[in-house]
């Protein structure tokens, strides 16, 4: 054999010596890892408080590199303990009827509508207001826009003078809760039931919630409320709006005095009655000193 045939053949044995090797090392880190992986199944199985802690590590750093990679913005956002909407559907008839009218007359959601409407009648029933005249307030006051507020300060739904009732939303949280609608409603409410107290009529305690029970003429403020008021009380009832009357008849007995007799427009929402007394400042009220 030449010298060159015997150093190709060294290189071969070389060659092949080296690839067994790796083979065999190959097989054996495989079946090292295999072990490995089966060591590794049996302590978990055996000791649960292992791979419960194993997850919850695993859990933080997924959740760290999220927030790493997308901002702030990944993290949950915790939902609010209070509903903000109710469906219609959900409700009684007679609620349900007035939502939807209230809904399609104002042009707002029927679900945010849907929650004032169990509000008013909720605080309806427990303080012997008709939940009708509730809600013709909040139509004329803000046209149920819950953060409407006038030039005088009046703010929110019921159009509550903020800085005179500080402590009606003190015991609530805060003055920041007029514009929570259900938190407005509540406090407007307080304010109603003041107001009618001390006017001894419906009507009477309107011209103080507008803050014209001093002023010769409240801007027409009861009578547009009066008229929304009986318009609701027939919507709840059943009756269509295109047939209902403008002027109640006289046997009414849940309104203190008639509607005016000229109406409102039937679509688009009314204008807020903050502007209605142009002479006096719109305190819904008078402080509750003087109440």
């Amino acid at each position: 054999m030449t010298a060159t045939g015997k150093l190709a053949s060294g290189v071969r044995t070389f060659v092949a010596d080296i690839t067994e090797g790796f083979l065999e090392i190959t097989h054996n880190s495989f079946a090292l890892l295999g072990l490995g992986v089966v060591f590794a199944v049996i302590a978990l199985t055996a000791r649960p408080d292992l791979r419960l802690a194993g997850e919850a590590r695993l859990m933080d750093w997924l959740q760290a590199r999220q927030v790493a990679l997308l901002g702030p913005l990944a993290e949950p956002v915790e939902p609010s303990d209070r509903a903000l909407a109710v469906h219609p559907h959900e409700l009684p008839k007679e609620q349900a009827r007035v939502a939807f009218w209230l809904s399609k007359k104002y042009r707002v959601a029927p679900e945010p509508v849907g929650l004032l409407v169990t509000e008013a009648y909720e605080l309806g029933a427990r303080t012997k207001l008709d939940p009708t005249l509730i809600l013709a307030i909040m139509a004329i006051e803000s046209g149920f826009n819950p953060f409407a507020q006038s030039p005088v300060g009046a703010q929110g739904l019921m159009q509550v003078m903020t800085r005179v009732h500080t402590e009606k939303y003190e015991s609530v949280g805060g003055l920041l809760t007029a514009f929570d609608p259900v938190t407005n409603v509540r406090v407007g409410v307080k304010v109603l039931q003041e107001c009618i107290a001390r006017a001894g009529s419906i009507e009477g305690g309107l011209r103080y919630y507008v803050g014209a029970a001093n002023l010769p003429d409240d801007g027409g403020y009861a009578a547009k409320v009066m008229a929304e008021h009986f318009r609701l009380r027939q919507v709840a009832q059943g009756r269509p709006a295109s047939t209902m009357p403008v002027t109640p008849p006289t046997t009414t007995p849940t309104l203190t005095s008639q509607a005016p007799a000229q109406a409102l427009p039937a679509v688009g929402p009314a204008a807020p009655a903050s502007s209605a007394v142009e002479n006096g400042e719109k305190v819904a009220l008078l402080s509750t000193a003087n109440l």
